[in-house]
């Protein structure tokens, strides 16, 4: 493996407010407060109760894990020193999308014009991973071939059950808020990287969107990086699940690719077929059963993680991820974060408990001192 597949994450944080421990629109605060030591990595989202924090692009997992570390710290002293808190998870537990401020940015004004109460009620956070790709044309039959494994990744990272004060009967509900918004979902297959500019081409010129940064698919080959990005997983609580995912979708790429180096290629399945699982994924997280669609039966999702780690198994240690990857083992033992929501509601009946542990996991492993220079 030549080429270097290198790692760029986007996490979208909640802001909550310490009493309430409710949302609350004080992105500016945390964005004042962080420009000394976050100007770089620290952006608006389209609601003001969120906060997106980014990685530059790092060589590897272990360059990723210490920079989303040293990042987290400075967030969540920033957000202390404000009289705040930042919190993972992939919804608020009871917060409500109708009394959460939208950001005063162009970009963000036109996109409510355009979809109005779509937009306004998308207050979801979501884990964002870049992974570099040799070129677009390679990104497309990457592309392709990934979408496959779309559900079994998004499994680990179901973080949503609660929504405006209810529990969903679901273990990722952001899933099914963000499916109102267009071009969004698996992928479509394209049989090349022409055909997909082309589709491009055709909504820019009929003024459907003004750039490709507009399709929000779940996995898209990014218009102007040279990333293939998956944008499935909600936002994990605790860092080390952060990583792991990334350390997986970083192998994932890696093996495909180099399975197209040695001419070959991994079957394709249809997208009908591909969204049964990602549906199983969102509604029952790991305690899923997936559909093998080689041996046309259900499996336990256990089963299919094994499967994916030994197919995965020969790139691992050329990346240097073996750990990182084997921390899913862990994931599937302690349940995901809304298994362990779910846990806390049941033992308390209290969404506001439930809060209070999802700001401690996102804290989790990180101390409240000096931040690190």
């Amino acid at each position: 493996m030549h080429h270097q597949f290198t790692i760029g994450i986007e996490e979208e944080y909640q802001i909550i407010d310490v009493e309430s421990r409710d949302l609350v629109s004080h992105v500016s605060k945390i964005i004042e407060g962080g420009k000394a030591v976050l100007s770089e990595n620290l952006k608006h989202e389209m609601h003001e109760s969120m906060i997106e924090m980014e990685t530059g692009i790092c060589q590897n997992i272990q360059e990723a894990r210490a920079e989303l570390t040293n990042l987290r710290r400075h967030l969540i002293n920033i957000a202390h020193e404000q009289g705040l808190r930042v919190s993972g998870g992939g919804t608020h537990p009871f917060s409500h999308w109708s009394e959460n401020n939208i950001t005063q940015g162009e970009r963000y004004i036109k996109i409510v014009d355009d979809m109005g109460d779509v937009a306004r009620e998308n207050l979801i956070f979501g884990l964002h991973v870049h992974i570099g790709i040799p070129n677009r044309e390679e990104g497309v039959r990457i592309q392709n071939v990934m979408r496959y494994f779309l559900p079994h990744v998004y499994a680990l990272s179901t973080n949503s059950p609660f929504w405006i004060g209810r529990y969903t009967g679901f273990k990722s509900y952001r899933q099914e808020i963000f499916v109102k918004f267009p071009r969004t979902g698996i992928p479509s297959y394209f049989n090349s990287l022409a055909e997909f500019d082309s589709y491009v081409d055709l909504l820019v010129k009929t003024g459907t969107i003004d750039n490709a940064k507009k399709i929000w698919w779940d996995l898209r080959v990014h218009p102007f990086y040279p990333t293939i990005e998956f944008r499935i997983c909600d936002m994990p609580l605790r860092i080390d699940e952060t990583v792991c995912l990334a350390a997986i979708m970083q192998s994932l790429v890696a093996k495909i690719y180099k399975l197209h180096q040695q001419n070959l290629s991994f079957r394709s399945y249809r997208r009908l077929l591909l969204n049964e699982n990602k549906w199983r994924a969102s509604k029952s997280g790991i305690e899923a059963h997936l559909i093998d669609f080689g041996k046309e039966e259900s499996v336990p999702y256990p089963h299919l993680l094994k499967e994916l780690l030994e197919f995965i198994d020969d790139v691992v240690d050329d990346l240097g991820c073996r750990n990182e990857v084997e921390y899913a083992w862990k994931i599937l033992e302690n349940g995901t974060g809304a298994d362990r929501q779910l846990q806390i509601f049941k033992e308390t009946g209290d969404l506001t408990k439930v809060v209070d542990y999802m700001i401690s996991e996102t804290e989790y492993g990180i101390t409240h001192g000096e931040p690190a220079s």
